[in-house]
């Protein structure tokens, strides 16, 4: 699984953001704002990681036991497919 192409993630101040870049200004307008959790899912989205890996990562950062990582990642990755950003 892998975000599309010509998305960014920037941190501003103290929030994290995914903002559209070249072509995708057209498709998509405005910005996404991410949790901390869901900007290092991102990151892991960008290099192509699979969600057990997404699972892993939660359950290796953050204090949350397997279900509660398990249904968190399933549910930011719906969200990204509804808002078609990730392949």
């Amino acid at each position: 699984m892998k975000v599309k192409d010509n998305f960014i993630l920037k941190k501003i101040a103290d929030s994290y953001v995914v903002i559209p870049i070249r072509s995708r200004t057209v498709d998509f307008s405005g910005v996404i704002k991410l949790t901390e959790s869901a900007s290092v899912l991102w990151q892991m989205l960008e290099k192509g990681a699979e969600r057990e890996e997404l699972v892993a990562r939660l359950l290796e950062e953050y204090e949350v036991d397997d279900n509660t990582a398990r249904e968190d990642v399933d549910r930011f990755l719906q969200k990204l497919r509804e808002a078609d950003l990730i392949e």
